[in-house]
């Protein structure tokens, strides 16, 4: 944002406006004792020593571009995104721009949302998206907002799997604080060898939803046709937490029946940005669009009998009054959106399916090898996608550290989450990691299991 001072005339004119001499007049509500406290600062720098200090501080920060190799995933993953995503995320009409209000001067951004809807919808097999939440537990959380109003509050239960990622339920029990509602099934004590049959018991005709991730947080694949058959059965909605790199690869969501597909867009074309910002995608039937937070574009026809493009169902708190809104805290993250969009438009269909097939022949590469280490092995028997799980003989921290000598960021430590599972190293494998590179952690880790 860019800063453009005052002159002191048109402060003076402000000032006398409301009422006032000088600006220090606005902080008199303020006790004198706390008005104007000295901060332990220390002294100012020009701009030039400024952008030295800052260029030492983040030289110091150690990246998977260049600097680490990186096996680390549990929901953020290093991918290849092509240049010309970043060229076109730059352009002034879209770095600039925030909330397409007025359509007659926003059709750029508004198409290009529409075209990320049209991708999403397409690569998760449902029949609506939006145009997007802050990342994929918030998304997740949603799922549950939707389901309660379909039900009008007529059902209190959410089923959720303890293979959803955990942070994605840790969002999702706090989005529900204060709700009429009961969360079942969300317990790290749980039997996890235990495919998706075992979630059946748990649904009833109190049962609003079931969410399941797929492939799940330990990166096994499994069909639940059968499981979201069983919970139509008993009239429950389904969401699926879905990998949207694994949806070039194998059956969709969609085809399966979910009513609600939703997920972590990052994947698709966004940097890891130690963290974040990120995408959360929402797609789902078009019969329950009207209850389905954030905005919505659409294609229409104008005055002229041109296409064109407008916010459809914008049902939020800056439109109607707020205990009627979707959704009251909810972003487009248009820029974000825009950079899948052209991501997915580049690698087209096929070269996404390429990508897919990359990671998943890749991890199997890496999970084999690493299977024959003395005292490792592969935690879980079920199809995996590019995620597994080694059974270490030492603590994980441990070996990590090791890891991190060799210039190679290892997995993530699954005993954080799971109790049963500690000892238990979560390993990601991308299209980006060289069979040199899964070598060399094989190598590493077989000085760690003879040791």
């Amino acid at each position: 944002m860019t800063y453009i001072p005052i002159t002191p005339s048109e402060r003076e004119a402000m000032l006398a406006t409301i009422g006032v001499k000088k600006v220090e007049d606005l902080f008199a509500v303020v006790p004198a004792a706390y008005r104007f406290p000295k901060l332990d600062l220390p002294p100012a720098l020009t701009e030039m020593e400024a952008a030295a200090e800052l260029g030492d501080l983040a030289a110091s920060n150690e990246t998977v571009r260049g600097d680490l190799i990186s096996f680390l995933g549990a929901g953020m993953y290093n991918h290849y995104i092509p240049a010309v995503v970043d060229h076109i995320l730059r352009r002034g009409e879209f770095y600039t721009a925030y909330t397409p209000y007025q359509p007659e001067i926003s059709q750029g951004t508004l198409q290009a949302i529409f075209e990320y809807q049209s991708l999403m919808c397409a690569l998760t097999g449902m029949e609506v998206s939006n145009a997007s939440h802050y990342d994929g537990a918030t998304a997740a959380a949603e799922a549950v907002n939707l389901a309660y109003a379909q039900f009008r509050g007529k059902r209190s239960k959410v089923v959720v799997s303890p293979t959803v990622h955990p942070q994605y339920r840790a969002v999702i029990r706090t989005y529900t604080q204060g709700m009429e509602l009961t969360l079942v099934g969300d317990d790290p004590q749980a039997d996890l060898e235990a495919g998706p049959e075992s979630l059946a018991g748990f649904v009833d005709e109190d049962t609003m939803l079931l969410i399941v991730q797929y492939p799940d947080f330990f990166g096994r694949i499994y069909d639940y046709t059968n499981l979201i058959e069983a919970a139509h059965a008993k009239g429950a909605l389904v969401c699926v937490v879905a990998n949207p790199i694994a949806l070039a690869l194998f059956k969709t969501p969609g085809e399966m029946g979910a009513d609600i597909v939703v997920g972590e867009g990052q994947p698709l074309g966004i940097p890891l940005w130690y963290g974040g910002p990120s995408l959360g995608f929402f797609t789902t039937r078009k019969k329950f669009v009207h209850k389905m937070a954030g905005r919505l574009v659409g294609e229409t026809v104008d005055s002229r009998g041109q296409r064109a493009y407008v916010l459809t169902l914008t049902a939020r708190e800056q439109h109607i009054k707020r205990e009627r809104a979707t959704s009251n805290i909810c972003s487009n993250q248009g820029l974000l959106a825009l950079a899948s969009a052209v991501y997915l438009s580049v690698v087209g269909k096929q070269g996404l399916r390429q990508v897919a097939e990359l990671c998943y022949h890749k991890a199997h590469y890496a999970a084999e090898q690493l299977s024959k280490l003395p005292g490792m092995g592969l935690c879980f028997s079920a199809p995996f996608f590019h995620e597994f799980s080694l059974c270490l003989n030492r603590p994980v921290e441990e070996v990590n550290a090791h890891l991190l000598e060799h210039g190679i960021l290892g997995g993530y430590d699954l005993g954080q989450d799971y109790p049963a599972l500690k000892d238990h190293l979560l390993i990601a494998v991308t299209e980006m990691n060289t069979k040199e590179e899964i070598d060399a952690l094989v190598h590493v880790l077989a000085e760690v299991a003879h040791d």
